[in-house]
Formats: structure tokens, C-alpha cells, sequence
């Protein structure tokens, strides 16, 4: 739930978050490489007052989500060639912003080239989101929201992504609390997905995003290895003063993590961002060392779980991904769109 004085902070968040996706969708051409377009929407997003909630992610044709660009530029697992857009990639750009904690998540999908491959689909991902934000109404249950946008799904002639959810937002907290479907879940199955049970909440913010799929099962799947996404995050359960007290952490790789809190805070992280931070207490070591000891302090934090690391997701059949999303606070009147420019 959020307060009545807090409310600039979430919009203003949202009109950030807007503003990045509709100025930076034009920039996925092709021939261009993924990491230009993440590393544009960052700047745009400090630009125009924001920080980003989490790492700008770009997923191409069968990824779904969760992959943003590391130091290295080392494509995902199963990428052929260059991270370079192609005519006719699906691709879905996936923006959030924050402002002191309050955050806006959203996300849309375009065909390079414009060629008209994906239309349908990607209408359909857009309709699949409206729909289910209609209905976001104080007490609607959200087996309701699910099966309204599956039906826009079915009726286009794809498969609605059950395994991944829309998601509560909290002041710092970008997968808080309740998750909400974008399938038909089932009144009388909510006992085989407790997670779905309950209801709209008035004064809750919700990120909505129904993903669809040309795949036949409508499910997503990791990426090997662990770690894939290049993404990361602080958990919050771990103190470091208490890590260092017990021997679970070194002088060093307590500070480290102490320069990671104090940015990042408990928000999903780019391996990118931190990665330069090593630089400061080796400024002798060369890539090869560099690289070996941030392996270590990531093994080590994640080991203590002070970090956890993030999986890039793709359709388990090798079908198209597309998604739309917006960032929703819930009125007594209904729903209010966050994420608009």
C-alpha cells in the first residue's frame, strides 16, 4: 500500500520509465548493437531525473526476459553471432525506474524492420495488458485478471506464458508480495496455485505484463549457466557487519559489499555496474586477475547469501516471446496507469 504523500514519487517514476521506452524503441534497428540500446535507455533514464530500478533488458525472438549485457559482452547461451538486431527480431525492451525507492516497471515489444512477421502478436500482447487492467478494480480476485488476459491470448491463436507473473511493487521492493497471473488459473484450482489467491487491493501498485508465446506449452526456461541474466542482487537478510564478526567475510570483501548496498540498496543490479568498482582497490591488476577476483567476491556473497543472481529466461519450445507492461496504482475507482509519458 501506498501513502497519499508518497504518490509524486511513484508517478514521477512512471513518467520517467514512459518517457525511456517511447524514446529509446526507435533505437532497436537494424544492425545496431543490443548494448547501445541498454546503454542509451540508462542515460536517458539519469537524464531526465530517474535511476534505474533494475538493468535495462533486451530479449530477442525465443528470450523472454531477464538478460541485460555484461562487461564482456557475451551473448546469451544459444546466441549465434553477434548481439546485433535483425530484421525481423522480436524484441522486448524492458525498462524501470526509480526515484528515492519508488518504482515503475514497464515494458513493450516491436519487430525490427517493421516488416509485419509479428504483428498480430504484438497487438495481442498489448490488448493481453489492457485487458487485464481493466478489470483491476478493489476486489476483483486475481484468477479473473488471469483469465482476461489469456483470453486475448487464445483468441489471437497464441499461448499466454504461465510461469511468469506480474508482480506487487514496494518502495525498494520490485517483486513484493502478491504475483498475478496472465492465464486462466482457475477459481476452483487456486488450491494448486495458493499464490494466486485473493484479491485487487485499493492503494496497491502492480506491474502488469502478460507474456505470449507461438510455443505450444506456454512456458519459459533458464538459460545455462546460473547467472545468466547478468543480473544481481543485494538480498537484505545478511548484515555485514555480523558476515565480517563470524569470518564469513574479509575486510575486503566486506567493503565491497558495503559499496554495493550503498548503491544499489536491495534493487537488481547489472554485473557491468559493479564490476568497475574492483578497479578502485586494484588499480595494478589487469583484466584476466580483475575478472578472477570479482568471480570470487560474487561466489563468496552469493555463497554468504548477502548477493542473489538472476537467470535469463527463453520459451522452452524455441517459440516468439512478446510482452507489453505497465505499472498500475489501484484507486477506489479503479485502476490508474502509472507508466504513461
Amino acid at each position: 500500500m501506498v501513502e497519499e504523500t508518497d504518490l509524486k514519487h511513484w508517478r514521477d517514476a512512471g513518467h520517467v520509465a514512459r518517457r525511456t521506452l517511447e524514446g529509446i524503441k526507435d533505437e532497436i534497428i537494424d544492425g545496431k548493437h543490443w548494448n547501445d540500446v541498454i546503454d542509451s535507455a540508462e542515460r536517458f533514464i539519469r537524464r531526465h531525473g530517474g535511476q534505474a530500478a533494475f538493468p535495462v533488458t533486451i530479449s530477442v525472438n525465443e528470450m523472454a526476459a531477464h538478460y541485460t549485457t555484461n562487461t564482456l559482452l557475451e551473448p546469451p547461451q544459444g546466441h549465434e553471432g553477434e548481439m546485433v538486431f535483425q530484421k525481423g527480431d522480436l524484441v522486448k525492451l524492458d525498462v524501470g525506474v526509480h526515484i528515492k525507492g519508488a518504482i515503475a516497471d514497464n515494458a513493450l515489444t516491436v519487430e525490427v524492420g517493421s516488416g509485419g512477421n509479428h504483428t498480430d502478436q504484438i497487438r495481442a500482447a498489448e490488448e493481453a495488458r489492457d485487458a487485464a487492467i481493466e478489470l483491476m478494480h478493489p476486489g476483483t480476485p486475481w484468477h479473473e485478471i488471469g483469465a482476461a488476459a489469456e483470453q486475448v491470448s487464445k483468441d489471437a491463436g497464441y499461448e499466454p506464458i504461465r510461469n511468469l507473473c506480474g508482480h506487487e511493487l514496494e518502495r525498494w521492493n520490485l517483486h513484493a508480495g502478491t504475483s498475478i497471473p496472465s492465464y486462466a488459473c482457475g477459481a476452483n484450482n487456486l488450491d494448486k496455485n495458493p499464490q494466486f489467491k485473493g484479491s485487487v487491493e485499493t492503494g496497491g501498485i502492480y506491474a502488469i505484463e502478460p507474456f505470449n508465446t507461438t510455443g505450444s506449452t506456454g512456458m519459459v526456461e533458464n538459460v545455462a549457466p546460473s547467472g545468466s541474466s547478468n543480473i544481481l542482487r543485494v538480498t537484505g537478510n545478511v548484515k555485514i557487519r555480523k558476515a565480517l564478526s563470524k569470518g564469513k567475510l574479509k575486510p575486503l570483501g566486506a567493503t565491497m559489499a558495503r559499496y554495493i548496498e550503498e548503491r544499489y540498496n536491495t534493487l537488481p543490479f547489472a554485473e557491468r555496474w559493479a564490476y568497475p568498482l574492483l578497479e578502485k582497490p586494484f588499480p595494478e591488476e589487469d583484466e584476466v586477475s580483475l575478472r578472477k577476483k570479482w568471480d570470487q567476491l560474487v561466489n563468496k556473497l552469493a555463497s554468504i547469501r548477502f548477493l542473489e543472481t538472476y537467470t535469463a529466461l527463453r520459451d522452452s519450445d524455441g517459440g516468439d516471446v512478446g510482452q507489453f507492461e505497465h505499472t498500475v496504482l489501484i484507486t477506489d475507482g479503479g485502476p490508474e496507469v502509472l507508466t504513461v509519458a
